[in-house]
């Protein structure tokens, strides 16, 4: 150990009986500092720091928003998409019309993003390990950069196709690695509240995303031609833009494609921003730990701590991530003594910790909290796409549909996350999952009745669909507080350091898998419900059959979401990142667990009880 990490022992002389105790002056050291917000803002240094790396999680929800499928062919959706955004703007569909005009390859497009996004999760894992969190967060700004690049200047199909493939792939690796990032630098008693900001960048980047979609499509005004009339017919006979015969000899006469260049192009300063800001940001010191710097490791912590080296809080927590990394060392050589040194295991052997992540560390409640956090997140797509049904019976126009049930439902859904970062490290992460679970539980099962009752004739039921429409909102607010930030939160706790990377890529990329799967199952909804409607802007009527047992197949889900929580979840708060195997009863061994006690004993680590305990 070097000798600027050794520890200054003090005698502490307890009568107990014979013995003459002493202990070292670490045993008292515990967290210091307020909790939460409140602690947030007593270190600003951090919450700087955490602030601008979740401009990973902007680019996320910014990138993912601005490709919202808009299902013209089939008549499902012209204004009343999710996301009014390039894809629906004339002037787009006059340089693709290709895409414009099939819904086969609009799905297609979308799921290249999601695809690649679902394989850099993957990847990120091993390559975390190796480069590091900050420099991985690095290279997939830069990788981001390319992509949008690709996307904003494109000029054929191909050229959009790579760019949202090279976009998809740099966004699922930034969801894995930068609230990890977070993670390990926060400490303790503010953990939760800085790994939520993740959630909240995501909800900013869709808002962004639809305002500045929505502005940019009145360059040059709202239609390709203002005075070439519409030539194609809907099945209700509805005329909209045809991008084969509505568009002028020599292109567009009003909108520009500016008016869908520019957002594409805009995602690429916050990358800009990132790749560049992202070299003055500290290192994760335990990743330094893991790869032998720990004098740097010291200085990072007090960097970020606000405090001397010699501080006895930063020499603990320090100890501490040693004591973890030299006992997964020590284990994971056990395990695989034919693997080499045990730094190589992760870069020549990476299915290991993968294996070690989904079979060791898998116990019942992180597999439940894996596969739960997902299933709700894929039932509040199918109620978004709700909304502009709804909204139609009241007789609204579709732009005033499109402007509520997209630009208000992403205010209420970022500001609803903001109670999070204020709850999550005072009150506990399993009171926000509980209180989360039952109340879209209550929500999901006043909808789906709603959806079952007055399906058949809403026009006929406007109460009803006011209802309809309060609880959709109310549940999006509930969700965003609860399930969707702490699906980041717990998720970053629950993996020790060496499989922590790996482990956090599974439930990334398992986030990627149930957003396709929500993809699915909604655009299959859309369908069913266009088959049961006698026209596009027409009052819509959705088959129970096709709407109502949707929600219902969705509050089971939820119910299962809540039995985990209660049952499974344990409670987090305030547990540093090399404390949580006791909680999550991580299934060492006896001979392991005194192992490792005689490895934090040899660093100077002693029981933190004080004497009179012992």
């Amino acid at each position: 150990m070097p000798q600027l990490l050794r520890t200054n022992s003090i005698e502490s002389k307890q009568e107990s009986g014979d013995r003459i105790i002493e202990v070292s002056d670490l045993a008292f050291v515990g967290p210091s500092g307020r909790v939460g917000i409140g602690g947030c803002f007593e270190n600003k240094f951090i919450l700087g720091v955490s602030l601008f790396s979740t401009l990973g999680g902007f680019l996320c929800g910014y990138g993912l928003a601005s490709w919202a499928i808009s299902p013209h062919s089939t008549g499902l959706n012209v204004n009343q998409g999710v996301i009014r955004n390039v894809l629906v703007i004339e002037s787009f569909a006059a340089k693709f019309p290709e895409i414009y005009t099939n819904v086969t390859l609009q799905g297609w497009f979308l799921s290249t993003f999601v695809l690649a996004a679902w394989v850099g999760a993957n990847v990120s894992g091993p390559v975390c390990d190796k480069i590091g969190r900050k420099i991985g967060i690095i290279c997939n700004a830069v990788i981001f950069l390319v992509g949008s690049s690709l996307q904003a200047g494109a000029t054929s199909p191909i050229g959009l196709f790579t760019g949202s493939a090279v976009t998809g792939l740099a966004t699922g690796s930034l969801t894995h690695v930068v609230p990890m990032y977070i993670a390990e630098i926060s400490s303790a008693k503010i953990r939760g509240s800085l790994v939520s900001l993740q959630q909240l960048a995501i909800t900013f980047g869709i808002l962004v995303s639809y305002w500045i979609a929505y502005g940019t499509s009145h360059i040059g005004g709202t239609r390709c031609a203002p005075k070439t009339p519409y030539t194609w017919a809907l099945p209700n006979g509805i005329l909209v833009f045809n991008p084969y015969t509505d568009v002028p000899h020599g292109g567009c006469t009003g909108q520009t494609q500016a008016s869908w260049r520019v957002p594409l192009a805009f995602q690429i300063l916050p990358a800009l921003f990132l790749a560049i800001g992202m070299h003055f940001m500290p290192y994760s010191p335990r990743w330094l730990v893991e790869r032998g710097h720990e004098e740097e490791a010291l200085e990072t912590l007090s960097r970020l701590r606000r405090k001397p080296a010699e501080d006895c809080s930063v020499r603990t927590e320090l100890l501490e991530i040693m004591a973890e990394v030299h006992f997964a060392r020590e284990v994971t050589k056990a395990a695989y003594p034919n693997a080499g040194p045990p730094a190589k295991v992760q870069t020549y052997h990476c299915w290991m910790p993968y294996y070690d992540a989904a079979t060791k560390y898998g116990d019942d409640c992180k597999t439940w909290f894996i596969l739960l956090e997902p299933t709700s997140l894929t039932s509040l797509k199918t109620l978004v796409y709700l909304l502009p049904m709804l909204f139609g019976q009241l007789g609204l126009d579709p732009n005033t549909t499109s402007l509520i049930a997209t630009g208000v439902y992403g205010i209420v859904k970022m500001l609803a996350t903001l109670p999070a970062i204020v709850l999550v490290d005072s009150v506990g992460r399993r009171p926000v999952l509980i209180s989360g679970a039952a109340g879209c539980l209550l929500c999901l099962a006043i909808v789906s009745s709603m959806v079952t009752m007055y399906g058949k004739d809403w026009p006929a039921h406007v109460v009803a669909v006011r209802i309809a429409i309060v609880f959709v909102f109310i549940y999006d607010a509930i969700f965003s507080y609860s399930w969707a930030p702490m699906g980041w939160v717990v998720t970053s706790e629950i993996f020790p350091l060496h499989l922590r990377s790996t482990g956090m890529s599974i439930t990334a990329s398992t986030m990627w898998s149930s957003s396709l799967c929500g993809f699915i199952t909604s655009f299959i909804y859309l369908v069913l419900t266009f088959f049961s409607t006698a026209g596009l802007f027409a009052p819509m009527q959705v088959n129970p059959s096709a709407g109502g047992t949707w929600y219902y197949i969705y509050s089971v889900a939820c119910l299962a979401a809540l039995l985990s929580a209660v049952f499974f979840i344990p409670e987090t708060k305030g547990v540093t990142l090399e404390g949580m195997d006791p909680v999550f009863r991580d299934n060492a061994t006896d001979s392991q667990r005194e192992h490792k006690e005689a490895i934090c004993r040899e660093l100077g680590l002693l029981d933190r009880a004080p004497p009179n305990a012992l």
